[in-house]
């Protein structure tokens, strides 16, 4: 898995829900591009979370690229590249 713990401390966020097929092979992804890219992601589990749940319902995953949302249900791997190549 991903490190930080945190967040807010992460260039990538993947909002993910338990038993979701979608968001294993969006992780897997994000993973790889991170560590080619160097850029720090983190995994954050939305079940449990009231908020998060009604906010994202069944867009997950959902992945946010510095605070802001990026691609959901799919990781476009060319489009974050690209938003990764960027500060």
């Amino acid at each position: 898995m991903s490190s930080p713990a945190h967040a807010d401390d992460a260039r990538v966020v993947v909002y993910a829900r338990v038993d979701c097929h979608l968001c294993e092979v969006a992780e897997q992804l994000v993973a790889e591009i991170c560590a080619d890219t160097g850029d720090t992601w983190v995994r954050v589990e939305i079940d449990g979370e009231p908020d998060l749940v009604e906010r994202f319902t069944e867009q997950v995953p959902v992945t946010f690229v510095d605070g802001k949302q990026h691609d959901f249900w799919r990781v476009d791997e060319r489009r974050l590249r690209g938003a990764l190549s960027h500060r």
